[in-house]
């Protein structure tokens, strides 16, 4: 069974799971030295975070689950191997599946020079995962701290690949997104859609590619994509998630993913792992996505 094919649908994210837990976000207090302050956490169920801001910028990753974000018309999934940076006062909302180990680093506008100021997929090397998992230590001088810092800003780079899916936010094809967005799976056609909203099969392609720069086939192709990568995440077999999202056989999904994501299923995976060595024995706080 698929945990999050299971209960009730939140406006333009992924239907939430059964047993979510939903939390407030709490204040963050400064970093008492230095610009950057690091945590980690397991987060034992599924977990989402009310919509809020920070006012610090932050990245967030996981290992042994995902990480979505909805930021206004965008929703942004990051796996294993990758983090999510989040501007300071960007107004997101978040979730992280169960048993994910999660991991976060803040970072202080005034004293960190880097010029990402949109959300981003940032890749968590080896390198930058540690650097962030020594600055979550308490008992750093000032010089090992800064010393640290210094190569976190020299190393940090966004990912080669974003996970950002663009909702249309347009009313004449919203009912569509939403209804995907809960089932992907869900396979009527252009025509079908047409005929369900009283339109014209021409005026919900032409609402799709004025609001997304895609179609209604890529839109939808990239949705069950972006969707994939997160039940792929988690450890379902790639003939589960073909079965979940309404591909007749495996093939055919995994075309799909290669045509999207440039890779197959196996080897975007494949790589994620190998680029994300175990760092162990982090400082847990308990923040906020």
């Amino acid at each position: 069974m698929v945990r999050a094919s299971r209960g009730a649908a939140t406006p333009g994210m992924w239907r939430r799971e059964v047993g979510t837990v939903v939390r407030r976000a709490e204040p963050l207090p400064e970093p008492a030295a230095g610009a950057i302050l690091a945590g980690f956490r397991i987060v034992a169920v599924p977990t989402e975070w009310s919509p809020h801001s920070h006012d610090l910028h932050e990245l967030v990753w996981a290992r042994g689950g995902t990480l979505t974000s909805r930021v206004g018309d965008r929703v942004l999934t990051v796996v294993e191997g990758h983090g999510l940076w989040m501007p300071a006062g960007m107004v997101h909302e978040g979730r992280a599946t169960a048993g994910a180990e999660f991991f976060h680093a803040f970072f202080a506008p005034g004293r960190t020079p880097l010029a990402f100021t949109e959300p981003l997929a940032i890749a968590m090397t080896p390198l930058l995962e540690s650097l962030l998992t020594h600055l979550s230590r308490a008992d750093l001088d000032a010089g090992a701290r800064a010393r640290a810092e210094s190569v976190v800003f020299d190393v940090i780079r966004p990912s080669e690949r974003q996970f950002a899916l663009q909702l249309p936010g347009d009313p004449r094809i919203d009912a569509i997104a939403e209804t995907l967005l809960g089932d992907p799976s869900d396979g009527r056609s252009l025509e079908d859609w047409a005929a369900r909203l009283e339109v014209s099969d021409r005026t919900i392609t032409r609402a799709f590619r004025q609001s997304t720069g895609l179609s209604f086939a890529q839109w939808r192709q990239m949705l069950r994509v972006h969707r994939a990568l997160m039940l792929l995440g988690e450890g379902f077999e790639v003939t589960t998630v073909s079965e979940v999202l309404g591909y007749a056989q495996p093939s055919s999904f995994i075309v799909a993913f290669r045509r999207v994501m440039g890779i197959t299923p196996g080897a975007f995976f494949g790589a994620a792992a190998g680029s994300s060595e175990d760092v162990r024995n982090p400082v847990s706080h308990d923040q906020n996505p």
